[in-house]
């Protein structure tokens, strides 16, 4: 018979299991050797029932890498033969169409076994600073991206496969990092699984089937009961995506059709794939999907299986939000984030209080950096920055955020220390989180200078950016303004920031994120509130008159309440 919980010690169980994930995901951030990692935690940790079911994931798990990965280790788990799984196996894949998207995305999964018989699978999926091939947006194929490897065995019964990790240090600029990193993923999985097994023994459990049934059938009532609340109907929107110099817009469309306790998002007429490595997998672009509809409907609930059921997703193959071999695909963010945003687009009317405008960490600057130092060493660098968030009903968007994905700053002292290079100036940008009732997050400014001097790199330095906003900034929501557009500079002058730009000792690279857009009427924002802006450096004096019709007296930094009321009264 199966097994009932009370609801203390199925809460219990289940915050356990949370932590558990969240000791694995800390085991990487002490033993993983890229900063990346380390330090812009750009990993997801997970463990599945035997099914392949989601149980719980790392709680500062990024979405697409946990969306698309609760999708594919699934797939993955249920094509597996039945015997070919024993203690002590760990396997290892990046096949961008199985997981999460590109073959950076290195996913290493190990069966967990108790009393002999399988429980659970646990995995990680870590962004590697390097895969190989040619680091550059505007590759045309999946063979450019790098080095392809399909689902095999790290080690079997506890062996190790030597000859898999070496195929792949022949095929990376930095093998000691990048093997460095499968490692540390390997003692993630130990931990998780070394944890589950104790967990099972101190509640006398047999296994985690019925804990599972319990967790994830709670999880998909409440998500249901949220959704239920929603009026039924097709809720509709689109965007606009900016592709290279001289090529047409990427277009998405969702069509948002809530029925009952259920939702089905339509993709149909997005644009067809693209000749550059923006495009975007099945599960990439579900990952972002569902991150809206979670963030929407049940935000608190711990993700997990349960949380998907009620949200299915139609996407022609073929297209931007679904390509298929051989695609390029190292640059699938700068199409695939833009999913939530347009989602929330939709969504709008329907529930205003809980989306949020444009935001200029979508999506985020990817700038991947390599060469080689002055005496002959290789380096590489992998940098994640985020923009300012795009405001709410009831907030103010934050500033340097990447959203809808996740990821942590990585301090200029790190940066410095792993590579050759100068960070001459970092700061946020006054006026560039549009101006509403509610005010963008501002953009930030970046300054890299490639050294002249005895420590200069070698010539040529690299540079390969994945970003967007250069075009079309982030929109306000409900008569809110735009944030500012994006900036890729070159020594003063427009820089091609969709490939491989060349830097030489002496060049100097200035990298504007956007700010996010404003929510609701800009003169609707209290003065007080603006002449906060105004001393924090937000919002500049002129910046204030202009776009809030606030007037401050630069000498008493007050509100002129007369010039203000003047001011707004000719503004409306």
């Amino acid at each position: 018979m199966s097994r009932t919980f009370d609801p203390v010690t199925l809460e219990i169980l289940w915050r356990r299991l949370i932590s558990i994930v969240d000791e694995a995901d800390t085991t990487v951030s002490r033993t993983a050797f890229s900063s990346l990692l380390r330090d812009a935690h750009d990993y997801t940790c997970m463990f599945t029932d035997r099914k392949g079911r989601e149980l719980a994931q790392g709680t500062f798990a990024t979405p697409g890498q946990a969306g698309a990965m609760a999708l594919g280790i699934k797939t993955l788990v249920g094509g597996l033969e039945p015997d070919s799984c024993r203690p002590g196996d760990v396997f290892i894949t990046n096949d961008p169409w199985a997981l999460a998207g590109h073959l950076n995305d290195v996913c290493v999964m190990s069966p967990i076994f108790y009393n002999g018989k399988p429980a659970a699978f646990t995995a990680c999926v870590f962004h590697h600073s390097d895969i190989g091939g040619r680091v550059s947006s505007d590759n045309h194929d999946v063979y450019e991206d790098g080095l392809f490897i399909p689902l095999v065995k790290l080690y079997e019964g506890g062996v190790f496969n030597d000859a898999v990790m070496e195929m792949i240090r022949w095929n990376v600029r930095t093998p000691d990092e990048v093997t460095g990193d499968i490692r540390s993923q390997i003692a993630a999985n130990h931990v998780c699984a070394r944890k589950i097994g104790q967990m099972l023994d101190e509640y006398r459990l047999d296994g985690l089937d019925d804990l599972a049934d319990e967790i994830i059938g709670r999880t998909e009532k409440s998500m249901r009961e949220a959704i239920s609340r929603v009026p039924d109907g097709i809720y509709r929107a689109e965007g606009a995506i900016e592709q290279m110099e001289g090529k047409d817009d990427v277009i998405i469309k969702a069509a948002v059709e809530v029925r009952g306790d259920g939702i089905e998002v339509d993709l149909e007429g997005s644009s067809p794939q693209v000749d550059w490595g923006g495009n975007v997998v099945y599960n990439f672009t579900y990952a972002y999907v569902f991150m809206a509809m979670k963030s929407m409907f049940d935000p608190d609930i711990p993700n997990n299986d349960g949380c998907a059921a009620p949200i299915s997703m139609k996407a022609p193959e073929g297209t931007v939000v679904n390509c298929t071999f051989p695609a390029a695909l190292a640059a699938r963010l700068q199409i695939g984030h833009f999913v939530t945003e347009i989602i929330y687009r939709a969504m709008a009317e329907a529930l205003p209080e809980r989306v949020i405008a444009g935001s200029g960490g979508t999506p985020a600057t990817m700038n991947v950096l390599y060469g080689r130092h002055g005496d002959g060493r290789p380096w590489h660098s992998v940098r994640i920055r985020g923009g300012g968030m795009g405001a709410g009903a009831g907030r103010d968007g934050d500033y340097t955020y990447i959203f809808p994905a996740n990821g942590a700053n990585t301090p200029v002292e790190i940066f410095e220390s792993d590579t050759p290079l100068m960070v001459e100036k970092r700061e946020l940008i006054a006026d560039s989180g549009g101006p509403g009732k509610m005010k963008g997050g501002p953009g930030r400014r970046m300054i890299l200078k490639i050294p002249d001097d005895d420590y200069a790199p070698a010539p040529p330095v690299h540079l390969g950016i994945q970003a967007g906003r250069y075009r079309y900034p982030p929109q306000g929501l409900f008569k809110g303004g735009p944030g500012a557009k994006a900036q890729f500079l070159v020594n003063g002058k427009p820089g091609n920031p969709y490939g491989l730009t060349q830097l030489q000792p002496g060049d100097t690279v200035l990298m504007d994120a956007a700010g996010g857009g404003g929510y609701g009427n800009p003169l609707e924002r209290a003065p007080e509130m603006v002449l906060e802006d105004v001393i924090d450096g937000y919002v500049s004096p002129e910046g204030a008159r202009k776009d809030y019709g606030v007037a401050i007296d630069d000498e008493t930094m007050t509100v002129d309440e007369a010039a203000t009321l003047e001011l707004r009264y000719s503004l409306f």
